[in-house]
């Protein structure tokens, strides 16, 4: 087990920093603190072939140009609000808009552009990095002075941990998660269509057109967005739409648990996804479209990768009927997501 740290960039005369990750099977995980961004993973296949199984680039200023969010931290609010506005404490609030009228994942300048204070770490079962933001009061919109604190580690079993945390002294929505893009079959060219997905989930949140919740939960009983048992992805995609983009909610009752496992019959590797979340967004890549060349030089076309963002549901402050996203002084914000990856 080791962590090892090199210069990857700099921005306006501040260093970027990479970290690398590793345990004794291969295992790997690459981090940066520009935006959190998890810029590989590696691990082996069922024939111990080790290859990259996220999306992303091989170089900093790709990240700054031109990125759907590429392995980074997202944050203060993941996924989206409607119009930009939410009212707390009877006091509405207006935040920055980036999809058309509503604000998507932070804003126009979200945690996933900042750049984090870091801090390398190791113990006797894991190794890994502290991330840490101050986020000032008003920025993006959002009420309060907030403190950041997000950590990755790894185990020797293979599991990646993330630890999210924060502090406030204003009342404000947060809601944070970790916006990866897997592709278990590597650096193959091929799609996620043939991976295999199961969600521990009864129940979904239906959207509109622009993927705002219309405040309507639905079962997943019947429909093409049951995936309670292990179906292949592209099995029924053709049902819905542009593909997948759901807010599932999940069963595990805010306790830590296994909520999703994929499977990549072609490379035989496996990922259980294990949460403290309510919800988790599948988003099957529909947007990506052959015009980013991300590393290794693979074109990224339509479901090249897809997104597990373990998270509180979209839009909540506007629907009292959802989980509370709102932390107030004096409180603690603290949630749990994990990945860990084998072989079947």
């Amino acid at each position: 087990m080791e962590v090892n740290k090199e210069l990857y960039g700099n921005i306006d005369e501040e260093d970027i920093f990479l970290f690398t990750l590793k345990n004794s099977s291969g295992f790997t995980v690459q981090i940066t603190n520009y935006g959190g961004i998890i810029t590989s993973i590696k691990t082996p296949d069922k024939n111990g072939y080790i290859d990259e199984v996220v999306l992303g680039y091989d170089n900093l200023k790709s990240y700054l140009i031109e990125s759907p969010y590429f392995g980074a931290i997202v944050g203060r609010f993941v996924n989206r609000i409607a119009n930009g506005r939410f009212t707390l404490d009877g006091k509405e609030y207006r935040l920055t808009t980036n999809e058309l009228k509503h604000h998507l994942h932070g804003g126009k300048s979200g945690f996933d552009k900042k750049v984090w204070k870091p801090l390398e770490f190791t113990n006797d079962q894991t190794v890994g990095i502290k991330l840490y933001y101050f986020s000032p009061d008003g920025e993006e919109g959002y009420p309060g002075n907030l403190d950041v604190e997000v950590v990755y580690s790894i185990t020797p079993d293979s599991e990646l941990i993330i630890d999210f945390k924060a502090t406030t002294d204003k009342p404000t929505p947060i809601n944070l998660s970790q916006h990866s893009y897997f592709n278990l079959s590597g650096t193959s060219g091929r799609n996620i269509l043939g991976h295999h997905l199961m969600l521990d989930a009864d129940k979904y949140l239906e959207v509109d057109e622009l993927h705002i919740p219309t405040g309507e939960i639905k079962k997943v009983n019947n429909t093409q967005m049951d995936f309670r048992k292990s179906m292949e992805i592209g099995a029924r995609i053709g049902m819905v739409g542009g593909g997948y983009d759901h807010n599932y909610i999940l069963n595990n009752k805010g306790k830590m648990a296994k909520v999703a496992e994929l499977f990549d019959p072609y490379s035989g590797r496996v990922m259980e996804v294990r949460t403290t979340q309510p919800g988790i967004q599948f988003y099957s890549g529909n947007f990506l479209d052959g015009s980013i060349v991300g590393e290794y030089g693979l074109v990224y076309q339509r479901h090249h990768g897809l997104c597990l963002e373990t998270q509180h549901f979209p839009d909540s402050p506007n629907h009292p009927n959802f989980p509370d996203t709102i932390l107030r002084p004096g409180e603690k914000y603290h949630h749990q997501t994990s990945f860990k990856f084998g072989i079947k």
